[in-house]
């Protein structure tokens, strides 16, 4: 099936929590979340990865997200909805869905419980859904939770593939993303999944960047951005450092957690609950939070 890549996609893009309340999904809280990153500068909306806990949400909650997001968005920017399976026909399944619902495009991983036995068998799994698929595909890199990495030889070869339009990259290696960006076309997006890198990643060819945090400081990864754009590397690079401390508390105890603890922190949400097998930061976790959330919001406000 050939699909056409959005041209909407570029910038600070965020890969939303999913708020719970009452161990349900809190619709009112993710419209609460969206108005947050939307006003804060953010230019696309990503439910329903990893930061998202779509592996935790039943099929009931996950299309209740997508649709949520897609309904709140109202099309003031798009949507690149999470679509990740073990099957074919179930990622093709959640595709399917996402289209209906009015997302933008797709985002998926390589299958994270029977990995491929051969590199051959990634190639198969992306050009089976790529060829069924109802949106625009893009692949997310994320080898912690899948076992590999996507071969950099397996990107270049379905970068051809007309409804494969880019790849988000959490791998955390700016070798392999420099390979990835050097092996594709030119209008083949590649997003740095790994806050530490957006800035790096920006200038190194990056359409824009799908960064966990910008859940909490929207406005530091839209400024981060714009800086880049302007030619201020000074004023990014300060941002990117204030981003990196933050991120550290992502790498020590999670994306979901960390990202919500500093949502209730900011007084965006009233919860930081998270789903087993997570669980919540303590104290001395949310102090360290948020003394590197006033330290960001200090940069930003500095770069204005």
């Amino acid at each position: 099936m050939t699909t056409t890549a959005p041209d909407r996609f570029g910038g600070a893009l965020c890969p939303t929590i999913t708020p719970f309340a009452d161990d349900e999904v809190s619709t009112a809280g993710l419209e609460t979340l969206i108005e947050h990153v939307i006003e804060g500068g953010i230019e696309g909306l990503v439910p329903c990865g990893t930061t998202g806990e779509f592996a935790s949400l039943s099929t009931t909650e996950y299309r209740t997200v997508i649709e949520t997001t897609v309904d709140v968005a109202d099309g003031r920017v798009p949507v690149m909805a999470g679509t990740a399976g073990t099957s074919v026909a179930g990622t093709v399944e959640n595709i399917a869905f996402a289209a209906e619902a009015g997302a933008d495009a797709a985002l998926i991983t390589l299958p994270y419980f029977h990995t491929a036995n051969d590199e051959a068998g990634n190639e198969a799994f992306i050009t089976a859904v790529a060829d069924e698929a109802a949106l625009p595909c893009y692949l997310y890199n994320i080898p912690s939770c899948t076992g590999a990495p996507i071969a950099p030889e397996t990107v270049s070869t379905v970068a051809g593939h007309d409804s494969v339009v880019g790849l988000k990259d959490s791998g955390g290696d700016f070798t392999y993303f420099q390979d990835i960006v050097e092996r594709t076309p030119a209008d083949f997006q590649v997003y740095p999944g790994s806050d530490s890198l957006l800035a790096w990643g920006l200038l190194g060819g990056a359409a824009g960047g799908v960064c966990a945090l910008s859940n909490v400081v929207p406005e530091a990864f839209a400024e981060l951005v714009a800086a880049v754009e302007r030619g201020d590397i000074e004023t990014a690079t300060d941002l990117q450092a204030g981003i990196t401390a933050l991120f550290q508390a992502c790498v020590a105890h999670g994306f979901a957690p960390t990202a919500k603890a500093g949502l209730a922190v900011r007084g965006v949400l009233p919860e930081a609950t998270v789903r087993p097998p997570l669980v919540e930061l303590d104290g001395d976790a949310r102090d360290a939070v948020e003394t590197a959330i006033d330290d960001v919001l200090t940069a930003v406000e500095a770069s204005a």
